[in-house]
């Protein structure tokens, strides 16, 4: 199911077209999506109770429209045996190969992607992805803080602060941000650090230290374990693959 184009990812699968790929999928047939063809995926029903991936600017439309899917942007390919998602439009190499080292083993999956030059080391969304909070949950208060976290400076935030500025017990406010967000404040608040310290570690020379300090870390250590739990890489290796300076600096 290839990515629709038209601007509104639900696209407009016509019944005969579900109706084949179901018929299809029953007969044997491993079902593939990629980047917003997991919409028209979902139509068929094949996905509820599945975990899919797409396009990671997707993941919370994708969550809404089709409640039954766990829906995991983080991963660029979700190999689920007789179905298979992958994540933005690109990842349509990724998924060739899949399908190669299926159906022709690794040897020939490997000899390929050297042909083509496709780094197979385990590529994942969340590497290239933006954080994206949700932002249409209906809590108007938890909004406001959610927007006035946009433009504070993500160094100096505190739970306490925040719930103030709710209007709120911090006890209510934890329980209501959670709700609204699927985050507590805490994990909130690191993502947008972390989102800080990549514009830092891609664009700067500034030594690793300095940016855990500037996005609010005194412990490196802690800003190290909070960016590789939020990017599944380290500051370090980050830097290696996205420094547009070709910076090389891990002080």
């Amino acid at each position: 199911m290839p990515p629709n184009l038209d601007t509104d990812p639900q696209g407009g699968a016509i019944p005969q077209l579900q109706e084949w790929v179901e018929t299809q999928h029953a007969s044997g047939c491993i079902v593939c999506s990629v980047c917003g063809g997991a919409f028209l995926l979902a139509k068929t029903g094949l996905l509820n109770g599945r975990s899919a991936t797409t396009h990671w600017s997707f993941s919370e439309t994708l969550a809404e429209r089709f409640p039954k899917i766990r829906v995991d942007t983080e991963k660029l390919i979700i190999d689920d045996g007789d179905i298979i998602t992958a994540g933005g439009l690109m990842a349509w190499v990724d998924l060739g190969l899949k399908l190669v080292d299926r159906f022709l083993g690794p040897t020939v999956m490997l000899e390929a992607a050297r042909f083509f030059l496709v780094d197979v080391s385990g590529r994942q969304q969340r590497f290239y992805s933006n954080f994206s909070p949700k932002l249409h949950h209906g809590d108007e208060p938890i909004l406001k803080v959610q927007q006035w976290l946009q433009k504070s400076d993500v160094s100096r935030l505190s739970v306490s602060t925040m719930a103030a500025k709710a209007g709120m017990g911090e006890r209510t406010f934890l329980r209501r941000f959670q709700k609204a967000t699927g985050l507590t404040p805490t994990e909130y608040v690191q993502h947008l650090r972390v989102g800080k310290a990549r514009e830092s570690l891609e664009f700067s020379s500034l030594a690793m230290k300095e940016i855990a300090w500037k996005v609010g870390y005194e412990d490196y250590g802690a800003f190290r374990r909070v960016f590789q739990k939020v990017m599944g890489l380290s500051p370090g290796d980050y830097r290696l693959r996205f420094s547009v300076q070709g910076n090389r600096n891990h002080s």
